[in-house]
């Protein structure tokens, strides 16, 4: 088939969990099909992290985002006084517009049509809304419910804000979901939420999230490591906060039971309570964006502490995959088929957390029992090859109406041995 893949950003390198998500589906769709990629928005750096992708894809287009002050100031007018999400308005290119129409004219004039537009993320739904094509969404998120949970968290304006936002949000993407010929969610629990949004039944497939178990080997730690370590996208609205979480109310009670324990928040763009957190307390440091490797390799437990919607699931499976010993809260496993107390630990208050944090750290047994358990599992359920092999499913009813296509698509079999 010939693939149209609509993306936010360039989708290399893959170190974060939008990236992988999208890196890995494009390595899966290369090996079948026509793939040509569009990617909105991108810095200096987007050329040369295109050129990973080129050999992969039959055309790479990058379109200049239109992201500045001015505009989100405009775009958040506009949406305020309109129906429009600001999450969308911001994003508006005409030249993106202008340029998916010219695509479909050549490809049809070269005889090789586009068969179907692949939407990966809801902001990009907007272009494709007009496409004459079979269109799937990829929702990486039912993004209306984290806007509702960023609401219960702010300040009364800040609440106000979001909860407007979640309401258009919530409008948009039950629309599309409505209107799409498929839509793709990462778990039943968005899922669930996207119908809530919709209103009716729609055709929504549950396909779980896929990491590079070939590539993610088991990390050769330090003995007696003592360290805490944090991978979720520290810029990201609910890592931010279940990291914050975890650095005020978790870490001194963690300090108390293992005082030489230290706190290693990795990622870009982390907040600017993150990094107040860490001139505070010298046992945490805010790295910024590294190689993750050294630090892995120093770590005794990697935290999940999420504690609303919407961020950590790459990171936690990743981390189980390199044989990392994991504590998480119920929120940030949710959906995940992993069992508390044979492959990672769950803890949801701040004492239950830091016992369980201190536990791996003491008892380095337990951790690696755990880990390498948490890695077969891992490699069973969620490997990239076979989770994906529900995307070709999904295409071949779309294109032929062939093949039926139900509510949620089985994960598949394991194709990479422990």
């Amino acid at each position: 088939m010939n693939i149209l893949l609509l993306t936010h950003g360039v989708p290399y390198p893959p170190d974060t969990g939008p990236r992988a998500k999208t890196y890995r589906l494009i390595r899966h769709l290369a090996e079948r099909h026509r793939l040509t990629l569009v990617c909105l928005g991108q810095d200096d750096t987007g050329p040369i992290r295109a050129a990973a992708l080129r050999p992969l894809c039959a055309d790479v287009h990058l379109v200049p985002s239109p992201e500045s002050r001015w505009t989100d100031l405009g775009a958040l007018l506009g949406s305020l006084l309109g129906s429009r999400p600001y999450t969308l308005a911001r994003l508006e290119s005409q030249e993106l517009r202008t340029l998916l129409p010219r695509l479909l004219d050549e490809a049809a004039a070269h005889g090789n049509p586009f068969d179907l537009a692949h939407v990966d993320q809801i902001v990009m739904a907007p272009y494709a809304e007009a496409l004459p094509l079979p269109r799937l969404l990829d929702a990486h998120n039912a993004v209306w419910q984290i806007f509702a949970e960023l609401a219960r968290q702010r300040g009364p304006l800040g609440s106000w804000l979001a909860t407007h936002e979640a309401a258009l949000l919530r409008a948009y993407e039950g629309q599309i979901c409505a209107s799409f010929e498929a839509v793709m969610a990462v778990s039943e629990e968005d899922r669930q939420a996207l119908l809530a949004a919709a209103g009716q039944e729609c055709p929504i497939t549950v396909v779980p999230i896929g990491v590079d178990g070939s590539a993610l080997k088991p990390v050769q730690r330090i003995s007696a490591p003592r360290s805490v370590l944090s991978l979720a996208t520290p810029g990201w609205p609910p890592n931010a906060e279940g990291i914050a979480w975890f650095a005020r109310e978790v870490f001194p009670l963690v300090r108390r039971a293992v005082p030489e324990s230290t706190l290693f928040i990795c990622g870009a763009n982390p907040t600017a309570e993150l990094r107040s957190l860490a001139e505070r307390q010298p046992a945490i440091e805010v790295t910024g964006f590294v190689d993750p490797q050294p630090y892995l390799e120093q770590a005794g437990v990697l935290i999940a502490p999420l504690r609303s919607r919407g961020g950590m699931r790459v990171m936690l499976l990743e981390a189980l995959a390199r044989e990392i010993p994991v504590v998480a809260t119920g929120l940030a496993c949710a959906d995940l088929d992993l069992t508390p107390g044979e492959h990672l630990l769950v803890a949801d208050t701040p004492s239950e957390f830091a016992d369980a944090v201190a536990l791996l750290l003491r008892d380095q047994e337990l951790g690696a029992r755990l880990a390498a358990a948490g890695r077969r599992r891992v490699l069973e359920r969620y490997d990239w090859r076979a989770v994906y092999s529900a995307v070709d499913r999904i295409y071949a009813h779309l294109t032929t109406r062939s093949a039926p296509i139900g509510n949620e698509a089985p994960i598949g079999e394991p194709v990479v041995s422990p």
